[in-house]
């Protein structure tokens, strides 16, 4: 089939090299024309493992094309894909413009009869304006078909999930329409659940909203382990065998981040309240995780009492391994409560610098190694659990820190690997180790 993509962000891009891949003719759409140059060589630009291999395979193949040129693009396109942007607004809610541009350019441009798919996270009801828009401003008589479909990819493994989903969700009122969307994805042997459009917006929503409650739960329980003694890499274990809870999303930590569960979940609490529903579970869920992300400072702090010009390691500012995106990171909070503290803070990590310096305060300075950034350190936080910061040879901290002294916040070390380091150590749910002075 012949498929548009609107917007080559990490759902518009990943989708559209994915749908190329799995035969379609495929052209991604954005009005960048920089960036449109550059993906037309096959470079990404974002930062995906097996993206770029995917771009430059099917660029080759004459399936895959790249273009800022909406009209054009459009020309006998079976279906179109949304997949814009849908920023937080300062009161919670979702920011529909992008959309909305979407749904007035498909309106003005396409010529024949086309099925337009939302990919973007958008509130519940959102279809059905995209609709409205499209309806009331097209430029030639044509029946448009509005389907949902949202994405459920995780950054950094976005490729992976698209071709070993869970499952499709298909939204829309018009079975013919649920057929063909389904059959876009016959190459994929991912189970499909149709429903209603309404419905499939909602399912978006309160997945990421469960997933975060898992995670604030499970920070929670930690807390607690830490006062009663507990080892709370043990409860998880433990709670994850029972296969009505699952293992997964129960990794205690610094909170969750990233372009998806904060937005999500405060979308989700504004929807409720426009809807007179007051949230108080999903609002607790939100309160938890923002007092998580200041957790390894306020240790910090009792650990030293005075910060100010004491030089503190970062290792790790993505939001999680394998990605470059910084949004809503619980590394931003902890950078700049430190840097107001008058620490003097060093941060790696081997992707997410450029976008750091972006917006992290200019007195930060940044390492090219683990190495370099634990030189001479009073103290180092584990932010993000990156390979390489997981692989640190904790008995030779002594030898490259002025103290060996970790802050772990995403729990990379067994106690037991710590125990025979020698290291000082604190991490999250379970009991801080010291470390053992020779004997004079």
């Amino acid at each position: 089939m012949k498929i548009s993509v609107i917007g080559t962000g990490y759902v518009g891009l990943v989708t559209g090299v994915c749908l190329s891949e799995i035969g379609h003719f495929v052209t991604c759409i954005d009005i960048d024309e920089k960036k449109v140059n550059m993906m037309k060589q096959g470079i990404s630009p974002i930062y995906e493992p097996g993206l770029e291999d995917l771009m430059k395979k099917n660029i080759k193949g004459g399936r895959l094309n790249f273009s800022s040129d909406h009209k054009s693009s459009f020309v006998n396109s079976d279906v179109i894909y949304i997949a814009v942007g849908t920023p937080q607004k300062m009161s919670g809610a979702a920011d529909l413009s992008y959309i909305e541009e979407a749904a007035k350019s498909i309106a003005y441009h396409i010529t024949s009869d086309t099925v337009v798919v939302t990919k973007s996270t958008v509130p519940v009801g959102t279809n059905d304006y995209i609709k409205d828009i499209i309806i009331n401003n097209l430029s030639n008589d044509v029946k448009v078909s509005i389907v949902s479909n949202p994405e459920f990819l995780r950054e950094g493994s976005a490729v992976n999930d698209t071709f070993n989903g869970d499952r499709i969700v298909i939204g829309t009122d018009n079975k013919y329409v649920a057929d063909f969307m389904e059959d876009i994805y016959r190459n994929l042997d991912i189970p499909v659940f149709k429903t209603d459009i309404r419905s499939a917006e909602m399912i978006k929503y309160a997945s990421n909203a469960f997933l975060a409650t898992k995670i604030s739960f499970i920070n929670e329980i930690a807390n607690i382990c830490e006062k009663v003694g507990a080892d709370i890499e043990d409860i998880a274990i433990g709670m994850g065998q029972d296969k009505r809870i699952g293992k997964d999303f129960l990794k205690a930590g610094i909170g969750y981040g990233g372009s998806c569960f904060p937005k999500d979940t405060n979308a989700l609490v504004q929807i409720a309240g426009n809807n007179e529903h007051n949230f108080e579970l999903l609002k607790s869920v939100i309160k938890v995780n923002n007092n998580q992300q200041k957790t390894l400072v306020n240790r910090l702090v009792n650990r030293f009492a005075e910060l100010k010009g004491r030089r503190i390691a970062i290792l790790g500012i993505a939001f999680k391994p394998n990605t470059d995106d910084i949004r809503e990171a619980a590394s931003i909070v902890i950078i700049n409560e430190l840097a107001k503290l008058g620490a003097d803070i060093i941060a790696y990590d081997p992707i997410a610098i450029e976008n750091a310096k972006k917006i992290l305060p200019k007195e930060i300075s940044y390492a090219s190694s683990v190495n370099d950034a634990l030189s001479d350190a009073d103290a180092a936080l584990i932010l993000t659990e990156w390979e390489e910061i997981k692989e640190i040879n904790l008995s030779k901290l002594s030898n490259t820190m002025k103290e060996p002294i970790l802050f772990d916040g995403r729990n990379c070390f067994s106690l037991e690997e710590v125990r025979v380091s020698n290291v000082e150590y604190h991490s999250i749910g379970r009991p801080s180790l010291e470390r053992k002075l020779a004997a004079l």
